[in-house]
């Protein structure tokens, strides 16, 4: 047999790494080692089979007695969704039998996953299009019905199924070449995925990916030219491109140094400066004129383009990082001058990490108050009756949707 794709093999790791060890897709070391291309396409295959996991489950449950080794299981996973999909038969099958029969604990079952996945080419298509579509886990879809309705959670779900397309904040003019369409608010979304370092303007340094939606805290901000800013949880560092970009004196602080590195890199692409700190934002020290706190948080928000974040954990450090959260706020206001404008933002779609949050940091803070958001691209169902902007998956569900997210205005004194 030939060896199978270096994709779906690593997609398979992907997989292992992310349903057994709790581990983000984005921690892949088998990644490294790849091309791009082959780098891209795996991380598509596992994000796809990830998003479609209930579906691949309740087809493939149908030729099982039992379930099988879990690196078997996600063999079979990859395969019946990359067959339900419309693939090759005969490629899919016989690299996912290459794959089982490569490992010592694995290689006895090359008879039952090519017999599962030939029976799977079979109906499985047919099959799979009558399948709804998939559902978040119980330990988060409870709370969002409870906050957001039945409804708006099944349009989260199917944004979460379409998956997201990759949007890009501009330095300056859009380059010619590139294929897709300016949104409302200022970033351009492409009209269709590929390898990002190949696109028009990326070496020079003309953009950078930003979802739409997480580019809106700095745009609330207002002018900043010649501002002191301090983004206080700065990685991956879009926002402090953003600010670099609108001629803010930025302070990008990160308690990460590696995460750090990915900044800098992307400041010297795209030719912009920023003073780098790494350190514990609890114990940073300085006045600013203007503050940008994207604070850890679950980042249910962002489940469309990490459909592992489900998978990885339930929940469990919710209550964790609402506490950080209160803590991070409490002290970025006492950096803040008298008169600054400070965006409390959080990648998350439950209210206790955003709405709530602001609502218990005005009882704490006689002297804090909120400030009305004026901007003419905010649509009126974004706002928040908290104040601030609420935003979901399910909006702009016709334009491919945004990340969910919970931002706010907020000035002392």
């Amino acid at each position: 047999m030939s060896a199978p794709s270096p994709a779906r093999l690593a997609a398979v790791d992907l997989l292992d790494q992310v349903l057994e060890r709790g581990l983000p897709l984005s921690e892949g070391e088998r990644l490294e080692r790849l091309v791009p291309a082959e780098r891209a396409a795996a991380g598509r295959l596992a994000a796809q089979v990830l998003r479609n996991l209930e579906r691949a489950d309740k087809i493939l449950k149908r030729h099982l007695r039992k379930s099988p080794d879990l690196r078997v299981m996600n063999v079979l996973r990859l395969g019946c969704v990359e067959l339900c999909a419309g693939g090759a038969a005969h490629g899919v099958v016989s690299d996912c039998v290459e794959i089982v029969a490569r490992g010592k604990k694995t290689q006895g079952a090359k008879g039952l996953v090519n017999a599962v996945l030939r029976k799977v080419a079979a109906d499985g298509p047919t099959e799979w299009a009558k399948l709804r579509v998939p559902r978040l886990p119980k330990w988060l879809r409870k709370p969002l019905v409870e906050a957001w309705g039945a409804e708006a959670v099944a349009g989260m779900e199917h944004a979460h199924l379409q998956g997201a397309p990759v949007d890009l904040t501009l330095k300056g003019d859009l380059p010619e070449g590139l294929v897709g369409e300016t949104l409302p608010t200022g970033s351009f979304r492409l009209a269709e995925q590929g390898q990002v370092s190949a696109l028009p303007g990326f070496a020079e340094g003309a953009w950078w990916v930003q979802d739409a939606a997480a580019a809106l805290p700095v745009r609330l901000l207002g002018d900043v030219d010649g501002l002191s800013v301090l983004d206080m949880c700065a990685a991956p560092g879009g926002k402090t491109l953003q600010l670099a970009a609108n001629g803010a004196r930025v302070t990008a602080l990160d308690i990460s140094e590696a995460r750090l590195e990915r900044v800098r890199e992307n400041l010297e692409r795209c030719g912009l400066e920023a003073d780098l700190v790494a350190g514990d934002a609890l114990e940073h020290q300085g006045q600013y004129d203007a503050i940008l706190l994207d604070a850890p948080c679950s980042a249910t928000g962002t489940i469309r383009r990490h459909p592992d974040l489900p998978h990885a954990h339930e929940g469990e450090k919710i209550f964790e990082l609402m506490g950080l959260q209160a803590w991070m706020l409490d002290h970025a206001l006492s950096l803040l001058k008298p008169g600054g404008k400070l965006v409390f933002a959080t990648c998350s779609l439950i209210p206790d990490e955003g709405e709530c949050q602001i609502e218990e940091a005005l009882e704490r803070h006689p002297d804090l108050r909120l400030l009305p958001l004026e901007q003419d691209w905010i649509e009126d169902h974004w706002r928040s009756d908290a104040g601030g902007l609420r935003l979901r998956p399910d909006f702009w569900a016709e334009r491919g949707g945004m990340d969910g997210f919970y931002m706010a205005l907020l000035t002392k004194g």
